[in-house]
């Protein structure tokens, strides 16, 4: 299903999860998200994609209390980018090729998905009452901001812990950094092409700002936590869009450039703001002195986020692991933002765990290893069974 972010076969694809975690006998919540009511509360994650509805999908087993284990995915994908790049001629056609299954959203997160969805259904086709219940929750526009766990936690679901099952390469990944959207605007001055030099081209005075902003991810970038394992740069700075000129012999009075800032473990995203802004403000370009950039935060706004040091989730998780697979996986940290921290930020202690290589995330070569999916769905099950209890 081509459950691009902010499309309809979103919201198919939440209907489809909602029908089938029913058939595993599982007390389903499904709501339409009042978009107009969560874009005015406090810590509104921001969006990117446009969107005209979406809906949120919880389900819980039966069980005393709230549910000690939420296993958590996002239903969306992003775009398939150019169709040439694929092998195939379908990006959404799932093709399985020996161990592996290709196609968007293979990778980030539609295995991921599929686990939680094998968790609950072992559980009740094996015929396991739960002492504590387990819930899985279905989020939509993760990938633009986290609109969907925003609206699962505003609707009052909540656990005890959480698993968030993003690709994680066999590790166990307890933190991640942020990432903040800006936008760029360049003034130039315009002017006939031929008589360029009357004009000032926005093209050129963006540069020293990219240089900076090159400078700046180099500083914000020293002296990393362990947790990265030798990851060069966990936090970094790139310009993803740039746009500037109409007419090819007119000199372009206006770039509009937008990227992602990386945020950095335990920051806060406005002092994360503020350092940009301040670099940005002092090029040292007579034309941008007296015509400054203008920056602003549109889109998705991704603060960091971490498991509470020392907290039990991480023990059992690697138990899990170790009692399925025989290898007891290393504890990591992500360069990029999740819902983790909406969910750590809300009360929940979360972390993730999840087939996948995310190297093959938003690529024309995103797959899957389908042995892999196997193992983490196993391991899951045990952690469910032990954190909500056996009867």
């Amino acid at each position: 299903m081509p459950s691009v972010t902010g499309t309809d076969a979103e919201s198919e694809l939440q209907h489809r999860f909602a029908r089938l975690l029913t058939e595993a006998g599982m007390d389903v919540d499904v709501w339409k998200l009042d978009l107009a009511d969560l874009t005015g509360r406090p810590g509104f994650p921001g969006t990117e994609a446009p969107r005209t509805e979406g809906y949120g999908v919880a389900a819980v087993t039966a069980g005393e209390g709230p549910p000690a284990l939420a296993l958590q995915g996002h239903v969306d994908v992003v775009p398939t980018g150019d169709l040439a790049k694929w092998e195939g001629s379908d990006p959404f056609a799932a093709r399985i090729a020996s161990d592996v299954l290709h196609g968007r959203g293979a990778c980030d997160m539609k295995a991921g998905l599929v686990a939680n969805l094998a968790v609950a259904r072992a559980i009740a086709r094996a015929g396991v009452r739960l002492a504590r219940p387990l819930a899985v929750h279905c989020v939509i526009s993760e990938e633009d901001g986290g609109l969907g766990a925003f609206a699962t936690l505003a609707r009052g679901h909540t656990a005890e812990a959480a698993v968030i099952t993003e690709p994680t390469s066999g590790a166990i990944i307890t933190a991640n950094a942020g990432a903040l959207t800006f936008r760029l605007e360049i003034a130039g001055r315009a002017a006939h092409g031929a008589t360029r030099y009357e004009g000032v081209n926005a093209i050129e005075v963006f540069w020293p700002v990219f240089e900076a902003i090159r400078r700046l991810e180099a500083e914000r970038n020293r002296d990393v936590p362990g947790l990265f394992q030798g990851n060069v740069m966990p936090y970094p700075i790139e310009i993803g869009t740039v746009r500037a000129g109409d007419w090819a012999s007119t000199v372009p009075d206006l770039l509009i450039a937008e990227g992602r800032l990386g945020v950095r473990l335990d920051e806060d995203p406005a002092a994360a703001r503020a350092a940009f802004e301040q670099v940005v403000a002092e090029v040292a370009h007579p034309w941008l002195r007296a015509n400054p950039p203008v920056v602003t935060w549109p889109g998705g706004q991704f603060a960091s986020g971490r498991l509470p040091a020392g907290h039990e989730l991480l023990g059992e998780v690697r138990r899990a692991v170790a009692g399925t697979t025989g290898a007891e996986p290393a504890e990591s940290a992500a360069p990029y933002g999740s819902d983790l921290r909406l969910y750590t930020a809300g009360g929940i202690p979360t972390l993730h765990y999840g087939p996948g290589d995310v190297r093959y995330a938003h690529a024309p070569r995103e797959q899957v290893r389908l042995t892999e999916l196997h193992a983490v769905t196993r391991a899951l099950a045990l952690l469910a069974v032990r954190r909500c209890g056996a009867l």
